[in-house]
């Protein structure tokens, strides 16, 4: 029963994290599921769904259908459906209930890829991992598939930056203040995974001379961006003067180098807690400590935080783990769902993010980019 959250909320789920991250590129995504995800991903973790055009749909799985695997109406359907639409490419993503009867995502795709002469994903999500997994998943492909294996290094200097989807950022102009600071650190930016950019755009992404990771769902794809084309990458947000200062040392440190980068601060010290995705919190966390000069702990609910952590920090994901961490902090930073779970005696300031809390607190999403000074001094 460890598992079983009581009171607070779940992360959105792996197969919304694909959606998150296809969202603007153009393809069809397809959640292979009876009914209700499609609802709930667009009506509470996509910021973008009546601003913005997008291919996202439900299978419309029925029960006979999951009982006697009939995967050739699916197959059908989705033909039918590029037939009239014309995707740049078509990923079809799992729910729970495939992933009980055993559905063949890479299998099922290779098939309608091999009928549509489109570019076709199968990612195995199962609804029961949080987006991280997801998005990291459908990034890490698009790096692999799309980036033109052909394009030159750029004569100036430039950078992409990967991780960018609002289950992390909402949509508070967070990944123009990201590519405001690039430029004023000499970079000019070849591509935002994956908001504001388009598949073309991605696909010139080997030009570049350095990747700036700004959330752990932007981990897999600079790994494989590197490994294709030696482009070296930098793990970390810019928030606080001090941590942009190292975080542009860094990104110069790399692109002349070669070498990747990862600048957090280390202070010793565990009275505040911040609970949220790896990259965000410990670039939250560095520019706390350059503030205050105290160590701040870092608790990490979601995958993608390996080899990220620092000796003090936590991975943990169950609410009884969670409650335990809460109550030898002194301040919390955390989701406003959280709250019910903190201690009285403990301080809670509010960072709402979608990939928690949904739509519920998107008017108080802060950009902390251009915004910490004014949060710090809450905490603080």
């Amino acid at each position: 029963m460890k598992q079983t959250s009581r009171i607070i909320s779940t992360y959105s789920a792996d197969v919304f994290g694909v959606c998150s991250a296809l969202f603007e590129l153009g393809g069809i995504i397809i959640m292979h599921d009876a009914s209700g995800c499609n609802s709930t991903y667009t009506t509470h973790d996509e910021p973008r769904w009546y601003d913005m055009e997008s291919m996202v749909y439900i299978s419309g799985l029925s029960e006979m259908e999951a009982i006697m695997g009939d995967d050739e109406k699916l197959i059908g359907d989705i033909v039918a459906a590029a037939e009239d639409l014309h995707p740049r490419f078509i990923a079809v993503a799992g729910t729970p209930i495939p992933t009980m009867t055993g559905f063949d995502f890479e299998a099922v795709a290779a098939l309608i890829e091999e009928r549509t002469g489109i570019p076709a994903f199968g990612f195995n999500t199962t609804g029961m991992k949080t987006y991280v997994h997801g998005a990291s998943m459908a990034l890490e492909a698009v790096a692999r598939r799309f980036a033109d294996r052909n394009v030159q290094k750029t004569s100036d200097l430039t950078a992409n930056i990967l991780g960018l989807t609002p289950l992390d950022f909402s949509v508070t102009g967070t990944e123009h203040s990201v590519t405001d600071f690039l430029e004023e650190s000499g970079f000019r930016v070849l591509s935002r995974w994956a908001m504001g950019s388009s598949l073309e755009d991605l696909s010139q992404a080997g030009g570049a001379h350095v990747n700036l990771v700004v959330s752990s769902t932007g981990l897999s794809a600079a790994k494989a961006l590197q490994e294709r084309f030696g482009t070296p990458y930098v793990v970390g947000l810019p928030i606080g003067k001090i941590q942009k200062e190292h975080l542009r040392e860094a990104l110069h440190t790399a692109a002349s180098t070669g070498e990747n980068q990862y600048p957090v601060s280390d202070l010793p010290g565990e009275d505040i807690l911040v609970i949220g995705e790896a990259v965000t919190s410990l670039a939250l966390a560095s520019a706390l400590e350059y503030s205050a000069g105290q160590g701040v702990r870092v608790l990490c609910p979601t995958e993608g935080s390996e080899g990220l952590l620092r000796s003090r920090d936590l991975r943990a994901q169950y609410e009884e783990e969670i409650e335990e961490a809460m109550r030898e902090a002194k301040t919390v930073i955390a989701d406003p769902l959280y709250r019910p779970i903190c201690p009285d005696h403990v301080k809670f300031v509010e960072l709402p993010t979608e990939a928690f809390s949904g739509r519920i607190y998107r008017e108080r999403i802060p950009n902390l980019v251009t915004g910490f000074d004014a949060f710090a001094k809450e905490v603080l």
